[in-house]
């Protein structure tokens, strides 16, 4: 299989699995020895200074990579509509990382509508600001069409591939995807289950079959009772391997 960046929503890591990094002066240096990846879920609530992202940026390798969330402002507030201001504050902010930004996650709430004017207006607006990777993972069925496809496409932006999904379409990434992107929040309990080692090798199976212009990344967000980093590290090394962990069957919830 070709490579495959593998991380999870956030560098927090339970003490039970300690035993699968490596030593760092920080969190996120010991989750970097393992993962090349991560997603920053934390700005989506609150801003981080541009000297944060600096300082996170300097505390791991050359080749890893961050993805940031947009601020809910601007996805659940503004539902997009007059954002240039949040969105310049934003943008300014994760310039920190440098060379390091991965891409950028918007994830727009369940009961936000497709509006293919106020989301042409906003991608373009996002164009002219940036050419940075774009992940969008709608959740709304309307996001699923046609029309959406080709704005996306238009824009260079990525449809998420998300588990649990609200529908069969939302389980693979957008057609035309330069950046294939999968979200797993854990299922039947989004945010709280583990996966099977079935279900990682469908996972897997799913990713081999996409091709994009870039790596695709997949990221384990069922963070709420600690199996993100478990589940990360078992689908690592079934991605290299081609093969599961041993041992490492569990339970879905």
């Amino acid at each position: 299989m070709r490579r495959v960046r593998v991380g999870c929503a956030g560098w927090s890591i339970p003490g039970r699995h300690r035993a699968l990094f490596g030593e760092g002066d920080s969190m996120l240096a010991r989750y970097a020895t393992r993962f090349d990846v991560v997603e920053i879920n934390s700005s989506f609530y609150r801003p981080h200074r541009r000297e944060t992202y600096e300082r996170w940026a300097a505390s791991v390798p050359r080749g890893f990579r961050f993805s940031v969330k947009l601020p809910r402002t601007i996805s659940h507030e503004l539902r997009l509509r007059g954002a240039g201001p949040a969105l310049d504050r934003f943008l300014g902010e994760v310039e920190g990382l440098g060379g390091k930004l991965g891409g950028l996650l918007l994830q727009l709430p369940p009961s936000f509508a497709a509006d293919l004017r106020d989301a042409s207006n906003f991608l373009r607006m996002l164009r002219r600001r940036s050419d940075v990777p774009l992940a969008c993972e709608p959740r709304h069925p309307s996001w699923f069409d046609a029309r959406v496809d080709a704005l996306f496409q238009r824009h260079a932006v990525s449809r998420v591939a998300a588990d649990p999904a609200r529908l069969p379409a939302a389980a693979r990434p957008g057609e035309g995807a330069g950046w294939p992107y999968w979200r797993w929040h854990g299922a039947p309990r989004t945010y709280y289950s583990a996966y099977t080692d079935d279900a990682l090798a469908q996972l897997a199976a799913g990713v081999a079959a996409v091709r994009g212009t870039q790596a695709p990344w997949v990221i384990f967000d069922n963070t709420a009772h600690g199996h993100a980093v478990d589940d990360a590290a078992r689908f690592q090394s079934l991605v290299e391997s081609g093969r599961p962990a041993r041992g490492r069957e569990r339970p879905r919830a």
